[in-house]
This record gives C-alpha cells, structure tokens and sequence, in this order.
C-alpha cells in the first residue's frame, strides 16, 4: 500500500511472520482474515488457542473448509477468532474491519453469527460474501454491521483485465476489488505452484500506473476499510 492503488489489506494472524507484516504496514488500513483453514501442503500453520477442534492430525489448522467445518466447536471457534484480532491489536494493528479466509465463517448461519458479534463488539465492517446460501446481507444489515455494497473478486481472471472491463461502468456505492498480490521469488513458487503467476499479476496490476490513470478518468474515488470503520462507529456510538 506504500505504491499502486490498494487502499486495505488483510492480516492472516496464524502465518508464519504475521507479526513482522504488522510491523511493516504500521498505521496503514489493516484487517484481520480470520483464519480457520491452512490450506498449502508445504507451508501450515496452527491455530493461536490450541482447541481440539480446530486441530488435525498434525496439530495443524485443517486444509480445506469441508474439514474444519466437519470438526468445528462452536465456543472454540468463537475464541479463536477473538484471540486473532487481539493479537493483530497487541501488535499495534490498527484494526480496520474483519473478513474471513477461505469463506469458514459464511459457510453457515451458526458460524455467520460468530462473525456480526465479533464485528459488533470491535465497531467493524465486515466482508460479506458475494454468494450465500442463507440472508447474510440481511442479518448484517439488521445489527446494524456495515459492508461493501458490491464485491469484485477477480480470481483466477487477470485483476488487470478485470479494472479495464469493470471500473467504467461501476454501480453506485461502496465498491471493492479482492486480490491477493504477491511479489515473485522462490517462496512464492515454493508454497504455491499453481496459483503463483496469478498472486504476481495482481501486484503488478495494482502498481501498474495505468491502472490508476484508469480509476481518475471514470471518477473512481478511492476509500479504505478506515473510512467504513468510522461511518460503522459512529452509528454504532463507538470510536477510536
């Protein structure tokens, strides 16, 4: 976010080096993704509560969401989230919203539940799915938990391409563009072979000048996750 045109991003808490990311983005519009799932054979990571159920055999998070929702306690997810968002603030996060890896905690309206109370107690916006099987825009909007109003997620199709053909004829409101950027480099192709040339495109995409020649010329104005935060903490009568 110090280049290009991102304007949030989302700390994953679990991964290795979590704690130097939050050192690095330090004051810039950081989330939690709250993560349930470790999904990449040769690089895991475990949860920060140690609960039973959110363990596999290897005492790692499980590696797809089918798994975790399979074996998940309710109470020990609902811990394991709060303990996320407390470490990524005892690391001078200012947080800026909450969202959720792998889509865990909109698999379900018990787990969805968990999220709007997390969201609720901190005065954060949330990401919400851009498909459910159940009213998740409904429930949100009922406790008074703000969103975006329209999700572009551009993966596996090049971010790039994705701005030229969408940004010129958005919808009214609150817009956002979900990416995953990622410079190259021998851990990247490590950890992720298949999905590594995407992860690459999308940084070069984001810092490619004439993409934010783009956003100027249709009027796109750019806002972060901070500027919900406070629209969402001023209904709510919470501030920071």
């Amino acid at each position: 976010m110090t280049y290009g045109i991102a304007t949030s991003a989302s700390l994953m808490v679990p991964c290795p080096w979590a704690a130097e990311a939050a050192s690095m983005f330090e004051g810039s519009p950081v989330g939690v993704h709250l993560t349930l799932t470790s999904e990449h054979a040769g690089y895991r990571w475990r949860s920060l509560t140690g609960a039973a159920s959110l363990c596999d055999a290897g005492g790692f998070l499980p590696a797809t969401t089918a798994l975790a929702l399979d074996q998940q306690d309710i109470e020990e997810v609902r811990a394991e989230c709060r303990a996320q968002v407390d470490a990524a603030l005892s690391w001078g996060v200012d947080v800026t919203h909450i969202d959720t890896h792998m889509d865990v905690l909109h698999a379900n309206p018990a787990l969805f539940a968990i999220y709007l109370d997390l969201a609720e107690q901190l005065g954060l916006p949330i990401r919400l799915p851009v498909q459910s099987l159940f009213p998740a825009r409904d429930m949100a909007e009922a406790r008074g938990i703000l969103s975006v109003d329209h999700l572009i997620y551009t993966w596996p199709r090049p971010t790039r391409d994705v701005m030229f053909e969408e940004c010129p004829a958005l919808p009214y409101g609150v817009t956002e563009l979900f990416t995953h950027p990622v410079l190259d480099g021998e851990e990247l192709r490590g950890y992720d072979r298949d999905h590594a040339d995407i992860r690459v495109h999308d940084a070069a995409a984001l810092t490619d000048p004439s993409v934010a020649v783009l956003l100027d010329r249709h009027g796109v104005q750019r806002i972060s996750y901070r500027e919900l935060r406070t629209v969402q903490q001023a209904k709510s009568g919470q501030s920071r």
